[in-house]
């Protein structure tokens, strides 16, 4: 994926703060207001953790684009097209084709046969200790780095715009979005979270839709002019295939292994998966797969309008050069466009986006520690469902100031976070996939084969990460003049790729298969019998709560 906000402190500011203070306080007021009447409403642990199943088909898409559409897809995304043109445009496909395994092989399946959290359908028909608490890991690791990503590029993003610079105004940034994400997850839980992404990801559709025809009209609305434009500005090279990824064959190698990652991540996300489980039926569950496809796919068609708007009108060179560099392209933009007005309120809606993304991460982290591991795993189903939820609640406070704290960190060391979206993905893609796939469609897979499945998955991908060149050793980037690597004065990198999706999501299906052909223990076939029925006709699904 492509990088969030740098977290240096800017060195100009753009726009005029006090306008975008008072932009940023409209989006946070009208949401907290809509949190609060929602918590309303949480009576139970299933409105809490599902919003007591009651999201109809429509919103729920709205929100699952709203979760899906990080700050990273937004900025990232626009001035990776900016700066590399075709190349660029890739990573939208990637994420978009993502959307149809979900849909054919995911969705409603999960839909019929969990509760709460992805461990349930993993647990169906295994041991129940030892399978949550392996999906109860790989949720928080995913979920955690995901989290951690967003929290650093909210730092960034506001930094940026506000023209504060210290390391004591960058940290209470950090913490005054926190907060806000504790609180939507404590006081509105699941419902108020899905309220706060449908209206995130309808401000980011519309503010996308503005600036796409706004750039449009600049060219006499002619595609080819506009493409010419950037061409004039960036060169003949952001037209075509390999600015970023055909310099070598190790860089085409590592898109393939991007594109991988990417393509099979999605349908392990932990907090795409939960949102299943907050519609009435497998029906609605289908449906919103299809609204966010839809919604998702139009949005990166803008995406890519704004990105070579900003290569033509704004220019690679200063969008390098500033603060934030590629990640700025979409604010420089839509200040070359509407002035202080309009920069305003497009990084009113990036933040709105980042604190629609971090209460649903945070939530899902929260729900699986103590629907997964308390409740099933520490007091063996005997807990009571307010107690669940007061351990969710608890949780949300801890894993909120961990990303706090986390975020602080990598702001203030200047971190690049992009590889931390890109492990999230990676590790969806290789420990959680698999498992998956396997527990709905091998009737012979075993509690074994789920262990090795995720615990090789997560180990491999995390090993891989630590010793490619994103940590040590990266080259300079001859576009951006600039090393990637995490620590650039040492070099102790012996992975070639940058994503290891390539070697980590084969070996996570092998050790799966592997670790059930060498299991001991007899699959149980009637459970799978019971889950194969459950999962294609809806017969014992969880039903929506009535109030």
């Amino acid at each position: 994926m492509a990088d969030l906000l740098a977290a240096d402190a800017p060195a100009a500011t753009i726009g005029e703060p006090a306008i975008n203070i008072s932009i940023f306080g409209v989006f946070v007021l009208i949401t907290l207001v809509i949190t609060f009447r929602a918590s309303r409403n949480n009576k139970s642990a299933a409105d809490f953790y599902a919003a007591g199943r009651n999201i109809s088909g429509t919103q729920n898409g709205l929100a699952i684009a709203g979760d899906y559409l990080s700050a990273a897809s937004f900025l990232g995304i626009a001035g990776a097209i900016a700066v590399y043109g075709y190349d660029g445009f890739l990573y939208s496909i990637g994420f978009l084709v993502a959307w149809l395994v979900a849909l054919l092989l995911v969705a409603e399946l999960l839909r019929n046969t969990a509760r709460f959290t992805m461990a349930d359908v993993l647990a169906f028909r295994m041991r129940q200790g030892p399978v949550r608490t392996a999906a109860a890991i790989s949720t928080l690791v995913v979920s955690l780095f995901y989290l951690l990503a967003q929290m650093a590029g909210a730092g960034g993003l506001v930094t940026l715009l506000l023209g504060v610079s210290g390391e004591a105004a960058q940290a209470v940034t950090v913490v005054v979005v926190g907060a806000l994400m504790i609180f939507y997850v404590l006081v509105g839980g699941m419902r108020g979270t899905t309220y706060v992404q449908v209206i995130k990801a309808s401000l980011l559709i519309i503010g996308a839709l503005v600036m796409t025809v706004w750039v449009l009209a600049e060219y006499g609305f002619n595609l080819s002019s506009l493409i010419g434009g950037a061409i004039e500005s960036g060169g003949q090279a952001v037209a075509e295939p390999g600015a970023q990824y055909g310099l070598t064959n190790v860089t085409k190698l590592d898109f393939i292994s991007l594109g991988l990652a990417l393509v099979l991540g999605t349908a392990g996300l932990p907090h795409v998966l939960m949102r299943f489980y907050t519609v009435p039926t497998a029906k609605d569950a289908r449906k919103s797969v299809v609204v966010a496809i839809w919604l998702i796919g139009i949005f990166y068609i803008f995406s890519l309008v704004i990105g070579y708007g900003a290569g033509a009108l704004v220019g690679k060179e200063e969008i390098l050069a500033a603060p934030g560099a590629v990640n700025a392209a979409a604010p420089l933009l839509a200040f070359e466009l509407g002035g202080t007005a309009l920069l305003g309120i497009i990084s009113g809606v990036a933040f709105a986006t980042i604190l629609a993304v971090v209460a649903g991460l945070t939530i899902t982290a929260s729900a699986s520690f103590a629907h997964d591991i308390y409740a099933s795993v520490i007091k063996r189903g005997q807990a009571s469902p307010d107690s669940e939820v007061k351990v969710a609640r608890v949780a949300a406070i801890v894993i909120g100031a961990v990303a706090i704290g986390l975020g602080i960190l990598a702001l203030q060391a200047g971190l690049n976070i992009a590889f931390l979206v890109a492990l999230a993905f990676a590790v969806a893609a290789s420990a959680n996939l698999p498992t998956i796939l396997y527990t709905l469609f091998w009737k012979d897979f075993t509690t074994q084969g789920a262990l090795w499945s995720i615990y090789g998955g997560l180990i491999a991908c995390v090993t891989l990460i630590i010793f490619s060149p994103v940590v040590s050793g990266a080259a300079v980037n001859p576009t951006t003049g600039k090393s990637t690597s995490l620590f650039q004065d040492v070099d102790f990198h012996w992975f070639p790729l940058n994503n290891p999706g390539l070697v980590s999501i084969p070996l996570s299906f092998f050790l799966g298969w592997l670790g059930t052909k060498l299991s001991k223990e007899r699959p149980d076939v009637d459970k799978y019998a019971e889950l194969e029925v459950r999962s294609l006709t809806g017969i014992g699904a969880e039903k929506a709560v009535q109030h």
